[in-house]
């Protein structure tokens, strides 16, 4: 009887082993047997890299694997299973193969979600409800990007060779490059000229400043009150003597038209020319013709 408890306990201990053994690895490749999981689908263009179990992450955090990969003549599909029941992605999200660190290593899906607005209250994203309420539902399908290496770098470079040998964008380039070349040379000669000007018209410039100068002394000056006291001394002395010069003015205009008084002042003049002339005789030589 206590053998076979022994046998019995030590059965149970190594299916305990195996189990916690078993559960250890489907845990560690993202399975999980008690997880309320919800899947959407991505479409790749190229789905390099990427296998069945490989890891998808949001924000760095394990949130679910890949369950399945189909292959389609226009693109790659692979079901995301997701076994977090509560996670609320608003939309726009798209799926990004990348690599666990900078150097490589194994390939992940990373999830990303470009907005940040979270409707108030949002259903689950299993609940009938989800669907048209901004959030990223059960059996959505959503677009993938692929990882980038040094092949699918030179691809895109090739299409973009191509696109641009279609397109004549490189005889433009070259086009653009002459116009701009050109445009320059003018430029450069605008320049020249310009400064040319400039030193032909520096000596006008020093005259103004000059004058300015002066206008601003002057305007100085005027400005000081005993220069307007002295200006206001001036005119009203002009006043004063062209009210005098009038005043003689109208005098001897008084006297010009006094008819006794200018024959008066006409036979003295006449007297005291004869007075002179009698004074002081001229002195003439007579010349006798017969001589």
């Amino acid at each position: 009887m206590r053998r076979s408890i022994r046998d019995a306990i030590v059965g149970l201990s190594l299916i305990g082993a195996i189990a916690g053994f078993g559960g250890t690895l489907l845990w560690l490749r993202g399975v999980r047997l008690t997880a309320k999981t919800w899947r959407v689908t991505a479409s790749f263009e190229n789905a390099s890299g990427l296998t069945k179990r490989s890891p998808i992450k949001y924000r760095g955090i394990l949130i679910g694997s890949i369950k399945d990969i189909k292959i389609t003549p226009r693109d790659v599909k692979a079901t995301l299973e997701i076994d977090k029941s509560d996670l609320i992605l608003p939309l726009p999200v798209f799926a990004k193969v990348v690599t666990s660190s900078v150097l490589g290593g194994d390939v992940q899906v990373s999830l990303i979600s470009s907005n940040k607005d979270i409707p108030l209250k949002p259903p689950m994203p299993m609940s009938n409800q989800c669907i048209g309420n901004g959030i990223l539902c059960e059996g959505d399908e959503i677009k993938g990007e692929s990882l980038m290496n040094i092949s699918t770098l030179t691809e895109e470079f090739e299409k973009i060779l191509q696109k641009a040998e279609s397109q004549n964008v490189i005889s433009t380039l070259v086009d653009s490059t002459k116009q701009f070349d050109k445009t320059q040379k003018n430029l450069d000669e605008l320049i020249v000229q310009a400064k040319s000007e400039i030193d032909r018209a520096m000596p006008i410039i020093n005259n103004l400043i000059i004058a300015s100068n002066h206008i601003q002394n002057i305007l100085a000056s005027i400005d000081n009150p005993e220069t307007l006291n002295d200006l206001k001394q001036t005119a009203k002395s002009t006043r004063s003597l062209t009210k005098k010069i009038d005043n003689i003015g109208s005098d001897m205009s008084k006297i010009m038209e006094d008819e006794q008084l200018m024959n008066a002042l006409r036979n003295v003049t006449i007297g005291l020319g004869e007075f002179f002339n009698e004074i002081y005789p001229s002195k003439t030589k007579t010349y006798d013709i017969n001589q």
